[in-house]
């Protein structure tokens, strides 16, 4: 569509240039001259370019590092202690939050209760069964018991180690999502901690069926604000996102200096061309395609200042780009004004820098120096 559009806007510009350059003809001639031809009508064309064995796919996204820890409490509780904020540095087991442990504290002592009237009660039942007053079945009810008593008191006192969030990584603090005083659920998130010594990685959403054309380990470029950094591909997703038709990329950079996670990166990305027969085929812009159906298309070429409807093998469309065979390897398309051009007219074509020139008041040279002949 923006193809369309440029051309439409580029062929009203050169009819009309092209009209004001007839009528001052026809002025400059005299009552006895013949009314001047009217002017082939103007286009503009580009060269047909070889395609390459590699394409570039852009995409934007967030930065974030590559090893990142949203810490929870596995219990739920209310939060009595928090010392941390965002952008504070901590070191691997450094204690960050704590929950009011009597709740936990509580269930721990319950559980021991429990482990302790179980061994007693074992016991007991033992000795009563080494004298024959018990029976063998009884005894295996006191040890599955047991070992029942046994698991509870053990998921109890994990409950209140988890009573304490301690930092698994010497890193820095992202994001806090709770504060002192706050009743959080088990799995919440509290705080947000990156790994400082983990690479950054640029997640990026891609088309599906662009994302097909990427290999892992695949070259990256990665601008974020005024650095470019090399990158490569480590992780294509398996999964394409419900609703969008997009595959998320991960594109791993070196961490340097001034990075922050959140920062918002822009990649380009090697991959294979669009088509798997790309070889024998050019690229030629988008716009130049006249009509597509399956694999045939048609082009404006230029032979000489004539054009000529021309047939090509249409292998599909790569960014700007439409790949086609059936050129000549020198040959040159029409990109706009061809909606008014038909096969065997002749054309003019022009320049879209001079056009612009023209546009903002500037005269060529060459049309200054034929203003002032007489």
């Amino acid at each position: 569509m923006q193809g369309r559009v440029r051309q439409l806007r580029h062929t009203v510009t050169l009819t009309a240039i092209a009209g004001v350059a007839s009528i001052l003809a026809a002025c400059g001639g005299g009552a006895e001259t013949p009314a001047a031809e009217a002017p082939p009508p103007a286009v503009e064309a580009a060269p047909v370019r070889a395609a390459s064995a590699e394409t570039l796919i852009t995409a934007t996204g967030a930065l974030a590092r590559q090893r990142e820890a949203q810490l929870a409490f596995r219990v739920p509780g209310v939060i009595t202690s928090l010392t941390v904020d965002e952008g504070d540095i901590v070191q691997a087991g450094q204690v960050i939050a704590r929950l009011d442990p009597t709740a936990v504290e509580a269930g721990r002592q319950q559980a021991k209760a429990a482990l302790d009237r179980a061994r007693r009660d074992l016991e007991r039942d033992q000795a009563l069964f080494d004298k024959g007053f018990v029976s063998r079945q009884r005894i295996d009810d006191r040890r599955t018991a047991l070992e029942a008593a046994e698991a509870a008191y053990a998921a109890a006192a994990f409950d209140r180690r988890w009573a304490t969030l301690s930092s698994p990584t010497s890193g820095v603090v992202l994001a806090r999502a709770a504060a002192a005083g706050q009743v959080v659920q088990p799995g919440q998130t509290v705080v947000t901690v990156a790994d400082a010594g983990s690479p950054f990685v640029l997640r990026v959403p891609i088309p599906d069926r662009q994302a097909a054309r990427i290999a892992p380990g695949a070259a990256a470029q990665v601008e974020v604000g005024d650095q470019s950094l090399p990158g490569r591909v480590i992780l294509i997703g398996g999964a394409s996102a419900a609703g969008a038709g997009t595959v998320d990329v991960e594109i791993e950079i070196a961490a340097v200096p001034g990075l922050r996670s959140g920062q918002v990166g822009r990649a380009q990305i090697t991959a294979k061309p669009a088509t798997s027969g790309a070889t024998g085929f050019a690229r030629i812009p988008a716009e130049a395609i006249q009509e597509a159906q399956a694999d045939q298309a048609f082009v404006l070429r230029l032979d000489g200042d004539v054009a000529r409807r021309t047939a090509v093998i249409f292998g599909g469309f790569d960014g700007d780009d439409a790949l086609v065979s059936g050129l000549a390897p020198n040959a040159r398309v029409i990109t706009a004004g061809g909606g008014f051009v038909d096969d065997g007219d002749k054309v003019l074509v022009v320049d879209p820098a001079a056009l612009a020139a023209q546009a903002k008041g500037a005269t060529p040279q060459g049309a200054a120096s034929e203003s002032a002949a007489p």
